[in-house]
């Protein structure tokens, strides 16, 4: 009898074991208000999954320090990677160490410059950043009449979604309904609040006139409405816009300083990036590309997303 429960015990371990799977997650900065809600959507979700494990790192905007993680992930022979990258352009190489390594690898948020030509076992799940920028200078252009000012807030330069959120921006200006508005000013805040403010700083001490701000995410847009508000200027009179529905940004609107943005479901990209990674180690075919929708949010709708990023 006593050899029958220890037998069970141990197949029942051995299964547990087999089903185990830790998952090693890069993340481009912890000190970053949507990829701590991403972050935290990941967390979250293996919680309530039997068996998984995450192991959490920082890479600190360090292109070098992300890839010494990867490294480090596939040296410790974990099931299945997750990056947020840094530096968009640096993924090719990143693709081949864990290809090599025969370790599936999905990318978050952050479209990777190789996109198009992934490896076997690799993926990408974010929103399409066609969608994001477009939303967001399309409500602007209706809020303006279609003529005006604008200064646009650009993110890092090295990461795909500050390159198309701002090509959107030029593409719908480039339209019919929105050719009367002019781009007076173009320059990175690099994703930050603080460089935000201290360009919009910069702009009205120059003393550049404009009717709109467009940033690519709400951290910048709630620095210039900071740098704006500091000036004494009056918010009814410039229209700001940014991207990814952020609390704060949220915040920002219901006080009525804020005018649009663009949600970005940071949490479902987190949960559905864990989701990919999982099936791709357990040898399951999935879709190279898995986006999850942008949804525009104005005052009318404010309310409802109060509660989602």
């Amino acid at each position: 009898m006593k050899k029958f429960i220890l037998g069970t015990a141990m197949a029942l371990i051995m299964s547990t074991a087999a089903h185990a799977e830790t998952v090693g997650v890069s993340m481009a900065k912890f000190d970053d208000n949507f990829l701590t809600v991403l972050r935290n959507g990941m967390t979250d979700y293996a919680k309530t999954l039997s068996g998984v494990t995450l192991q959490v790192e920082d890479a600190q905007n360090d292109v070098s320090k992300q890839q010494s993680q990867l490294q480090n992930f596939i040296a410790s022979k974990v099931d299945a990677i997750i990056v947020n990258p840094v530096d968009t352009d640096a993924t090719t190489a990143m693709s081949k160490l864990a290809a090599d390594a025969g370790i599936p690898l999905v990318y978050v948020n952050r479209q990777p410059v190789n996109v198009d030509t992934l490896p076997d076992k690799q993926a990408f799940v974010a929103s399409n950043e066609q969608e994001s920028g477009t939303l967001e200078t399309k409500e602007i252009c209706r809020i303006l009449g279609g003529k005006g000012k604008a200064v646009v807030i650009m993110g890092e330069l090295s990461n795909q979604a500050a390159r198309m959120r701002t090509q959107d921006i030029h593409d719908v200006i480039k339209t019919d309904e929105c050719k009367g508005l002019e781009i007076v000013e173009e320059q990175t805040a690099n994703w930050d609040r603080t460089q935000g403010a201290d360009l919009m700083t910069n702009w009205l001490s120059s003393g550049i006139e404009f009717d709109a701000v467009i940033a690519n995410n709400d951290e910048m847009a709630i620095g210039a409405i900071q740098a704006l508000k500091a000036a004494g200027k009056d918010m009814t009179k410039v229209v700001v816009g940014g991207v990814d529905a952020t609390q704060d940004a949220l915040a920002a609107m219901q006080a009525g300083d804020l005018d649009v943005t663009v949600f970005q479901d940071a949490a479902g990209q987190g949960k559905g990036s864990l989701d990919a990674a999982l099936k791709l180690a357990k040898g399951e075919k999935i879709e190279k590309k898995v986006y999850i929708p942008f949804q525009l949010v104005t005052p009318a709708n404010v309310k409802d997303f109060v509660t989602k990023n």
